[in-house]
């Protein structure tokens, strides 16, 4: 992973950890899904939005069980960014990504976005 990367994906951690405090603000602006509107049933991204507002209320458990897939995500992308940034600002590399994402990993992704759109429907979010 290049530095400049590393410090933009950490700025941005950074930035929505800091404006999280204005994040019930944007929850007024937000709309209904379509998808939902149109079928009755949660979209596979139902919560998301819902979750990470949880989280900027430090609503760990709220985020879990809004949407435990998104919740989980957006943990990993701030604390990864953070974690990041500190790596290069310490002057430590951070681990690179794969160029291809083996094939056990993207069925594991896939499962895991169907598992968490049935516990979307299930729980009626």
């Amino acid at each position: 992973m290049s530095r400049s990367l590393a410090y933009l994906w950490g700025g941005v951690s950074l930035a929505l950890i800091l404006l999280s405090p204005w994040g019930a603000a944007l929850a007024e602006a937000l709309w209904p899904c379509t998808f939902k509107s149109l079928t009755g049933l949660p979209c596979p991204t139902c919560g998301t939005a819902r979750a990470a507002l949880a989280l900027a209320r430090l609503d760990f458990l709220e985020a879990l069980t809004r949407y435990p897939l998104a919740a989980i995500g957006w943990m990993g992308f701030l604390g990864g960014g953070v974690a990041a940034a500190a790596m290069t600002l310490a002057g430590r590399t951070p681990p690179a990504l794969p160029d291809q994402i083996p094939l056990s990993t993207r069925l594991a992704f896939v499962t895991a976005l169907v598992v968490n759109w049935m516990y979307s429907i299930a729980t009626g979010v």
